[in-house]
């Protein structure tokens, strides 16, 4: 997984490639065709700007080769400016990610949230997905509590039972012959599914829009296989995307998490952008020795929560192969968020990749995400606790941290338009205050919060987004499934052992006392290698600081 990180963060941008923003045509559907990028590389390799009048870009490119002392400013444009004015903007008429495709539940309810709206996804009868408020309209309790009985979803408290389109079918209390109530019904979110996920159209005001769905090209392409994974993380969705856009910190927090990650390879780096929009931004970065040259890295910031890097390799054939990764955060409430990770390429993995079993690709993403997590968490916690925009707050540098102040100007353009935002030069603190749901009591509450970063004490059957559990297992159909596997023959082997050497302290002859022993020896072996991987599975990563 650390590797596949290094790909996307270090990927190559063609001269001829151009993966700027969608422009829609009369009709209103989607056009994928290019547009010229901002900054064009001049005849002797050096970078030269145009004027795009009003949309013209800030000049953060500025200074190329800058020392890592120097410090970043960013320019803010004088009230009144086309750039500094707001656009209209509402959060609820965007596509969000909620879930891979393949990973929702087949015979049960599952609960999402967007920003602090509670949502249950469950799939009926004929197998059709639907997402609605997770709510009974009897007594407010919880859908995602329920079950599904005949494709219709339950809930548990009372028995009430709702069809996909929201309608109240069937309640036990009713008397014979009673109608059931119109407004029995619930609130229904239009989705969609597009290569391989599931978004959710948030406004039940306004008819979906479908060409805001995101489309990721390389996903499209013959041959194309990419391993995805899905994460709970304790943190806001502005942070994580903060973190996934930052190549920055990639040698320092991943040091050695695969052959790439070396914290000694730190170094000032060259970021431009290329094209903005109130859709996000674009833009390209490097290692300031390759500023002159088309070894350039790619970045897409895409509204509301969409990040993509992309690689373009020529192969010895001379054949153009694409590697992606890409990042689908979902803003799920105050100190929450869920990411969808998707790698993946046209090229033919290794041998000894393919015999990579999937459970320990994913794990070792788990562990990617945990190095990040304690920092990032407490980030979180100064952001409300300050409640200053980040101008008043952050150092950035201009060598390594351009996507990070672009984004939060991109927040400041917005960030009226959205529950609440941490911009720039703008803030807007949330308006309710957190709901902790179903958490630990007593004396294990105690115990879980004093580790929040290991994911607590007993902690297992909680839900904690700090714990991999529920930030990863939960959410994984495959990796559950293996875990039931390695528990299983854990417990098979156990007994096989105990047997076989009991087995030989009543045989007879040395031949069998000597055959039996090394079988229960061998049989212990593989119940405890079982052990050991549902524990990398399911437990969570310790960091181990180096020292060199």
């Amino acid at each position: 997984m650390a590797l596949l990180l290094n790909l996307a963060c270090f990927s190559v941008r063609s001269p001829q490639q151009t993966f700027l923003f969608p422009k829609k045509n009369p009709a209103g559907s989607r056009r994928r065709g290019s547009i010229k990028p901002a900054v064009l590389p001049g005849e002797n390799g050096s970078r030269r700007k145009e004027d795009r009048g009003n949309n013209r870009l800030f000049a953060v490119a500025d200074g190329i080769g800058a020392s890592t002392e120097e410090v970043y400013k960013v320019e803010v444009p004088e009230e009144g400016s086309e750039e500094r004015k707001e656009v209209d903007y509402n959060w609820k008429e965007e596509w969000y990610p909620l879930y891979l495709t393949n990973q929702i539940p087949d015979d049960a309810p599952l609960a999402l949230t967007v920003f602090d709206h509670q949502l249950v996804i469950h799939k009926d009868g004929e197998g059709t997905v639907h997402c609605h408020e997770d709510r009974c309209p009897h007594r407010l309790a919880k859908l995602s509590e329920g079950q599904i009985i005949d494709g219709r979803l339950e809930c548990l408290y009372h028995g009430w039972q709702f069809q996909g389109d929201g309608s109240c079918v069937r309640i036990p209390q009713l008397p014979e012959g009673a109608k059931i109530p119109q407004s029995a019904c619930l609130k229904k979110y239009e989705i969609e599914e597009s290569q391989g996920v599931i978004w959710v159209w948030m406004s039940v005001d306004t008819s979906p829009d479908k060409s805001k769905i995101p489309f990721f090209k390389n996903f499209d392409r013959p041959g194309f296989r990419d391993t995805s994974t899905i994460h709970e993380l304790p943190y806001d969705h502005s942070i994580l995307l903060e973190n996934l856009m930052d190549p920055a910190h990639v040698p320092i927090s991943h040091d050695r998490t695969d052959f790439f990650s070396k914290r000694e390879d730190a170094q000032a780096l060259v970021m431009n952008v290329l094209e903005k929009s109130n859709r996000g931004f674009v833009g390209e970065w490097g290692k300031v020795k390759d500023s002159s040259s088309s070894s350039m890295n790619y970045l897409k910031f895409e509204a509301p929560c969409t990040l993509q890097n992309n690689r373009e390799i020529v192969d010895k054939n001379g054949e153009t192969q694409y590697v992606s990764g890409l990042f689908l955060c979902r803003p799920a409430g105050q100190g929450k968020s869920m990411l969808i990770v998707r790698f993946g390429s046209t090229m033919k993995s290794p041998l000894v990749v393919q015999a990579f079993p999937r459970w320990y690709v994913h794990q070792n993403a788990c562990k990617v995400f945990e190095q990040d997590m304690g920092f990032l968490s407490s980030q979180n916690e100064v952001l409300m606790r300050e409640k200053l925009p980040t101008k008043d707050l952050y150092l950035n540098l201009k060598s390594s941290d351009t996507w990070v102040a672009e984004y939060r100007k991109w927040m400041d353009k917005v960030g009226h338009g959205m529950p609440y935002h941490f911009g720039h030069s703008t803030i807007s603190m949330p308006s309710i205050s957190p709901v902790n749901e179903q958490a630990p009591a007593g004396l294990i509450a105690s115990l879980s919060a004093s580790m929040p970063t290991k994911g607590g004490f007993l902690t297992d059957h909680t839900p904690n987004p700090a714990n991999r559990y529920f930030r990863h297992v939960v959410h994984c159909k495959e990796c559950s499934r293996s875990l039931k596997d390695f528990k299983k023959w854990k417990k098979v082997l156990l007994v096989l052992s105990v047997a076989s050497f009991a087995a030989a302290i009543l045989a007879v002859t040395k031949q069998w006392k000597v055959m039996a022993l090394v079988g229960a020896a061998v049989l212990f072996a593989g119940s405890y290698a079982c052990s050991s991987v549902a524990s990398l599975i399911t437990t969570n990563f310790i960091r181990i600081h180096r020292r060199l």
